[in-house]
């Protein structure tokens, strides 16, 4: 092959690559444009009744939020990214309020005015278990933190908490495995709402609980109940709902008060400071609060607005202060 033929086979492959190079080619189906934005509104179902909250941040649904029905139990979960939702487990007809899911796919949920708890599998919407913490007929099971070993449940109505031992190889503990801790030490029981929001202390040796009506914030002993009021220097957190702690960062939604106390608390928890509140004009009574990513998100229960079938629902997304 004479040298002058050589040059024009090159130039001809040259020429055929760079053509190639200008052809479209089809992006995945999943793929988002560039710029693309999760939203900062998540509409829920019409009639949803929303109040709990909770978000998956490392298992296979990572980015998924849940939320629970105040109406008839169910479950809604809402991918972050896209806002798109659908209901992954139907109620048994008694409410759902707060809501807490592990690494292992399984939710744990607070039963309201029942006085129950159930564990719910992401992945089927089967109720896995039910179980009946208190037979009282004044009691709002309200609250749930999962720690180490248990799922504990706050009672807005009794002077007590409950321990659910956590499901071992998806199996839920049996309802003989559940304790009841009474609240004592610093606690006084009060005419109205109580024991609202849970979570776990900084250094992650104690439970803090926030008392809506006086809006004290207690740090109790999980073993014995004993409850010590942390000192925030003068500061309440009145009409506290959901609690959410990131280090020493406590996040305590007011709900009535449309707003959000963000404190600075010391490692064990025994006290903190107020270092701001956050409010939104999206929020409409917001009563629980979960983080992802850079962001924080906050079901509006709309306690004030008279709910029917088509009443409107959301959860909004607001910048971590």
């Amino acid at each position: 092959m004479t040298t002058h033929r050589r040059k024009l086979i090159r130039w001809a492959v040259l020429i055929v690559s760079g053509l190639a190079l200008l052809v479209p080619t089809a992006a995945p189906a999943d793929a988002k444009p560039r710029g693309h934005r999760s939203p900062a509104v998540i509409a829920l179902p019409n009639g949803f009744l929303p109040e709990g909250i909770t978000i998956d941040q490392r298992g296979r649904d990572r980015g998924t939020a849940y939320f629970g029905s105040r109406a008839d139990g169910d479950i809604y979960a809402a991918n972050l990214r896209t806002g798109k939702g659908r209901v992954i487990s139907q109620g048994p007809g008694t409410p759902s309020v707060g809501l807490k899911t592990d690494h292992h796919g399984l939710l744990y949920v607070s039963g309201g005015a029942s006085g129950t708890a159930r564990v719910v599998d992401i992945r089927s919407g089967r109720i896995l278990a039910e179980y009946q913490l208190t037979d009282a007929t004044a009691t709002f099971v309200n609250d749930v933190v999962l720690t180490k070993h248990d799922a504990w449940f706050t009672d807005s109505q009794q002077a007590q908490l409950y321990a659910v031992p956590l499901a071992r190889k998806g199996r839920p503990a049996p309802a003989s495995a559940v304790r009841t801790v009474p609240l004592t030490g610093d606690w006084q029981q009060m005419a109205g709402f109580n024991a609202n929001g849970i979570e776990i202390s900084p250094d992650g040796r104690s439970l803090l609980v926030v008392q809506s009506g006086t809006g004290f914030l207690f740090r109790v002993d999980p073993r014995t109940g004993h409850a010590k009021r942390v000192e925030l220097g003068g500061a309440l957190l009145t009409n506290g709902d959901g609690l959410l702690v990131e280090g020493r960062t406590l996040y305590a939604v007011q709900n009535q008060f449309n707003q959000v106390a963000v404190v600075r608390l010391d490692r064990a928890g025994r006290s903190g400071r107020l270092v701001t509140t956050v409010t939104d004009p999206r929020f409409d009574i917001p009563t629980t609060i979960a983080s992802y990513g850079k962001h924080l998100y906050l079901p509006n229960a709309r306690f004030t607005t008279p709910p029917t079938p088509e009443t409107p629902y959301t959860a909004v997304r607001i910048k971590r202060p």
